[in-house]
C-alpha cells in the first residue's frame, strides 16, 4: 500500500517554530547590545567632531599675530593664554602642552584645567591643539577631542581632528 505524503504534519511545524523561537530569543539579546553601542558611540562621534571644530572656530576669529589670548576659559581672556603662538601638541593621547589643552564636562560645559598640568576631575571631553608654520604668513591650526571614557569601553575612544590654514594679515 502506498501512502502520499504530501507537506509537513502539524507536529514537525511546532517543533521547527519552536526551534526557531528558541534561537531569535537568544539573538535578541545580542541586537539589543549593538544597536545601544552604536546610538551611544555614534553620539560621542559626533560631539567629538562638534567640540573640535568649535574650538577651530574660537582660534581661527583670533588675528594671526595674537600670541595672549587665553581660549581655555570662557570668554576668552584678553591675556594669559597662547593665542595663535606656534606650539602645542594635537595627540590627545599624549602629554598635552600647557595652555594648548582645555576639558570639558559631559554636558560640553568648559571647566577649569587641572593643577600642575593634571587633567581636572570630571573632564569628559578634551581638547589640544596645535599651531604649526608650514610656510612663511601661514599658520596651520590642528585641533583633536577625545573622551575619557566610552559605552562597552571596547575599540578606541571616539576622536575627531580638524584642521585649518590661517594667513596673514587674516
Amino acid at each position: 500500500m502506498k501512502t502520499d505524503q504530501r507537506g509537513f504534519s502539524l507536529i514537525e511545524v511546532m517543533v521547527a517554530l519552536s526551534i526557531l523561537l528558541i534561537v531569535a530569543l537568544g539573538l535578541i539579546p545580542l541586537g539589543v547590545i549593538a544597536t545601544s553601542m552604536t546610538e551611544n558611540n555614534g553620539h560621542l562621534d559626533a560631539r567629538v567632531t562638534e567640540y573640535a571644530q568649535d574650538k577651530m572656530e574660537q582660534l581661527l576669529a583670533l588675528a594671526y599675530a595674537d600670541g595672549l589670548t587665553d581660549t581655555r576659559v570662557f570668554p576668552a581672556g584678553a591675556v594669559g593664554g597662547t593665542g595663535l603662538a606656534v606650539g602645542g601638541n594635537s595627540n590627545p593621547t599624549g602629554v598635552p602642552v600647557d595652555k594648548y589643552v582645555d576639558y570639558l564636562d559631559i554636558n560640553g560645559t568648559l571647566i577649569p584645567g587641572g593643577v600642575g598640568g593634571a587633567p581636572p576631575a570630571g573632564w569628559f571631553y578634551k581638547r589640544v591643539w596645535q599651531i604649526t608654520v608650514p610656510q612663511a604668513n601661514l599658520k596651520q591650526v590642528t585641533v583633536s577631542t577625545i573622551v575619557s571614557s566610552q559605552v562597552g569601553k571596547v575599540g578606541l575612544l571616539p576622536r575627531a581632528t580638524v584642521t585649518a590654514l590661517k594667513t596673514s594679515p587674516f
